[in-house]
């Protein structure tokens, strides 16, 4: 896939002012501080469309892209370790989960993980809720620049294993750097697939 166009949308915090579900989406999210904005970046090519921070918690609403007047892209608030008041994360939990159940154009979660650390119960028990609400996701691991390629395969064989002890098959798995532009090609030809078979 080629990306000829790449422009922010909306942000809200309500699923109904949401734009119309009349195109695909995709929605990334994933722990705070995993590096959401700058994989968004360097997926699309545009290197300020999703702002970045070194504050963990910096997205706080649920913010729309469209691609080549084709899909959406959807930044969601990351979850975990901000510091921010537990009033606010469970109000964010609370549109999170109610776009991620109700959003009917929603073809794709791209759940981000930081290839650096061991698989962590937050984003194992995310998973499972997804799984269990039949939300289609996919993991994309970040950072892999960090890791050497021999550490990669073992870290990922260590988070494959880990998926299996209550998984019957491991979700798709990709691994990315938005330092490299690894995994680039292989995570927007996904989408690209994707959009095919459901048209």
């Amino acid at each position: 896939m080629i990306i000829k166009t790449a422009r922010f949308v909306i942000s809200n915090t309500e699923v109904d002012k949401c734009p119309k579900p009349t195109k695909p989406e995709y929605a990334f999210i994933g722990r705070s501080n995993v590096g959401k904005s700058s994989l968004i970046n360097m997926l699309t090519g545009f290197s300020k469309l999703a702002k970045t921070s070194g504050r963990p918690g910096k997205t706080r609403l649920i913010n729309h892209f469209i691609i080549n007047d084709e899909w959406f892209l959807v930044d969601l608030p990351g979850f975990g370790f901000a510091k921010v008041s537990k009033s606010d994360r469970l109000a964010w939990e609370k549109f999170i989960r109610k776009y991620l159940l109700t959003r009917e154009n929603l073809y794709c979660v791209c759940l981000l993980v930081d290839s650096r650390h061991e698989p962590q119960p937050i984003d194992l028990e995310f998973m499972q809720w997804m799984g269990v609400s039949g939300i289609p996701f996919v993991i994309v691991f970040t950072k892999a620049d960090k890791l050497n390629k021999t550490q990669m395969q073992e870290f990922q064989e260590k988070y494959r294993d880990k998926l299996l002890e209550t998984w019957d098959e491991c979700p798709q798995m990709f691994v990315t750097s938005a330092e490299t532009a690894m995994g680039r090609d292989e995570l927007l030809n996904f989408i690209e697939q994707v959009n095919k078979d459901n048209t």
